[in-house]
């Protein structure tokens, strides 16, 4: 099983981006491809970057949401500023979190902690549910072309 921590976090919001996902969870590489088309868009169209200036921190965060019965995700930031055509502010509740943390390649570390969450840590602990809601990753770069992040999935003790 993936190494995690369980930790505290005190209520946020993050101000993102965001599309509907259309693909099948289990279809791995059509999730993926999904995901950096909409992601590409963001930068061509100057969006990331907009997110990016209103940001206090550099923090990038993708973001997993059930909303209006539909799967969603999103980039974002802890804003600084607001956002006028940001897709959503997203709450995040005040909870216990388990935190999955790693370092890798920029472009593929969000899918590498999502799967360690989802897939190695959640199915094995028996003390914690997940309570559903948002889930999110960030990262931030290491300097050295790598990237640092964690992946928070607030839970609850059963």
């Amino acid at each position: 099983m993936a190494a995690y921590t369980l930790e505290r976090k005190k209520s946020f919001t993050l101000t993102g981006y965001g599309f509907s996902i259309r693909s099948n969870f289990q279809d791995v590489p059509a999730l993926q491809k999904e995901k950096a088309e909409f992601w590409g868009g963001l930068k061509a169209d100057g969006r990331f970057d907009k997110l990016k200036g209103a940001a206090k921190d550099d923090r990038e965060w993708s973001v997993n949401e059930v909303y209006q019965g539909k799967p969603w995700n999103y980039f974002a930031v802890e804003a600084g500023k607001s956002v006028a055509d940001a897709t959503r502010m997203i709450e995040f509740p005040d909870s216990e979190y388990i935190v999955v943390a790693g370092n890798g390649e920029k472009e593929t570390l969000f899918d590498q902690l999502t799967y360690r969450a989802f897939g190695e840590v959640l199915p094995k602990i028996t003390d914690y549910a997940y309570i559903g809601g948002p889930n999110a990753t960030y990262r931030k770069e290491n300097g050295d072309g790598t990237c640092y992040g964690e992946f928070w999935v607030p839970v609850v003790k059963k």
